[in-house]
């Protein structure tokens, strides 16, 4: 049975969607940008920044939803411009140094609020 995620730890859901859904084996995260959970916005911050509180937002729905870093199993990072795949990944190795998961990297025509980087992921749960 789905059951709907959703912490204060990580912004709200905007729309017709929720943080991240579950049923009970696998755990499926909206995609994360550069916004903190109060609503401030970092769009105009370096790419290794953005993707930095993207994670920590996306770790904040993992931890919610009973997962860890180490519990993902394929993450979907999206650029709005492929070029920043290299200042993205060395921050994206800090969070999964260890047994990284599945990953597609891909450049986006755009991304929500002008934000250089979303990252959604899905993860085991016990």
């Amino acid at each position: 049975m789905k059951r709907v995620v959703s912490t204060d730890e990580a912004p709200a859901a905007v729309g017709a969607y929720s943080q991240a859904t579950t049923d009970g084996d696998r755990l499926f995260t909206a995609g994360q940008i550069p916004l903190t959970p109060d609503g401030e916005l970092h769009d105009d911050a370096p790419v290794a920044e953005q993707t930095e509180l993207a994670l920590d937002n996306l770790t904040a729905v993992l931890a919610e939803g009973g997962a860890a870093p180490a519990d993902v199993l394929k993450v979907t990072v999206f650029l709005d411009d492929i070029a920043d795949f290299e200042e993205m990944n060395e921050t994206y190795a800090t969070y999964f140094d260890d047994e990284p998961p599945a990953r597609s990297a891909v450049e986006a025509g755009a991304l929500p609020k002008g934000v250089a980087v979303e990252i959604e992921a899905v993860a085991a749960v016990e």
